[in-house]
């Protein structure tokens, strides 16, 4: 395996090794079990293989995890604020109530140990007034599900009580995939554009955030042209505010921006339909289930870790 396979070489490998075609399916278990390499059996609830794989192997797994982190209560506490949402480096040193030089080393540390990894905005705000300190999310999805719902709860789980973790477990695994699923549509924005933007390719993707405006996508072409886009994951179709909030947030953060894209997982109302035009493009459920098109043995990528 590549020192550093993308989020989506992982979630290839995933599915095609554990035999998953349906997005929604694939998405539901590698949020929790993503980059472990180990099979899973998608005829068993997410919440039966955790405790199967997870909660009654939790001592063997957390003495591994001690090689990463030697037990340090402030790399544990770092993680887990981060693995529960709080994720601008000095949000996390402000909530964990300690001085930024001692939470750069550790950060740092974190960093080198592949646990952890800077999404930084593509483009800096103009006014220097306005910038927002670096965002760090997690390299791997099982290592973000431990220190949100594992390490929290060791005591109790350490001793055979999963109540405690199936009762925190159920108010955030709704939206647990959400972060994920941005990502992931941030390799369907490069996949879906590689053509059209062939003569003046992306050079740079990410998000753009400043201490007013934040946008999950924002694109840099070869010639300086940026693309923005934003994601809603609602049961409802996308209406027109989704196009007109993304433009004022662009227009807020003074970015010169060519090209607009949305994705909605579950479509557009007809009006957002009737305005895409060369300069708007849609992408919905449909179009993200493309990531996993085509699997095949190339996609398997080999892991060393202890299997469970």
């Amino acid at each position: 395996m590549s020192k550093h396979p993308t989020l989506l070489q992982h979630f290839r490998s995933f599915a095609y090794q554990n035999n998953i075609r349906d997005l929604d399916t694939a998405l539901e278990y590698f949020t929790v079990f993503g980059g472990t390499g180990w099979n899973v059996d998608t005829s068993k609830s997410v919440e039966a293989l955790i405790e199967e794989k997870v909660l009654r192997n939790y001592e063997p797994i957390h003495n591994s995890m001690t090689r990463y982190t030697h037990n340090n209560p402030v790399y544990h506490m770092l993680l887990t604020i981060i693995a529960l949402g709080v994720n601008h480096e000095h949000d996390v040193f402000k909530k964990a109530k300690i001085g930024r030089d001692k939470g750069e080393e550790a950060i740092d540390y974190l960093e080198k140990k592949s646990l952890l990894k800077f999404d930084f905005s593509v483009e800096k705000p103009l006014k220097e007034g306005d910038g927002k300190s670096d965002r760090l999310q997690f390299e791997l999805p099982f290592m973000r599900f431990w220190f949100a719902m594992i390490s929290p709860n060791y005591k109790s789980i350490s001793t055979g009580d999963f109540s405690e973790f199936e009762q925190k477990w159920n108010q955030l695994k709704a939206n647990f995939s959400i972060l994920l699923s941005n990502q992931l549509v941030r390799e369907l924005v490069k996949q879906s554009f590689t053509e059209k933007f062939a003569d003046d390719p992306i050079v740079s993707i990410g998000s753009y955030y400043d201490k007013h405006v934040q946008i999950e996508i924002l694109a840099k072409r070869k010639s300086g042209k940026m693309l923005a886009g934003e994601c809603k994951y609602s049961k409802e179709a996308a209406k027109i505010n989704m196009l007109n909030s993304l433009k004022e947030k662009c227009q807020k953060a003074e970015l010169n921006i060519s090209d607009y894209v949305l994705f909605s997982k579950n479509g557009f109302s007809s009006e957002v339909e009737q305005i895409k035009d060369a300069d708007i493009t849609l992408l919905s459920h449909d179009h993200l289930s493309s990531l996993l098109d085509n699997l095949s043995k190339d996609d398997l990528l080999a892991y060393t870790n202890k299997k469970y």
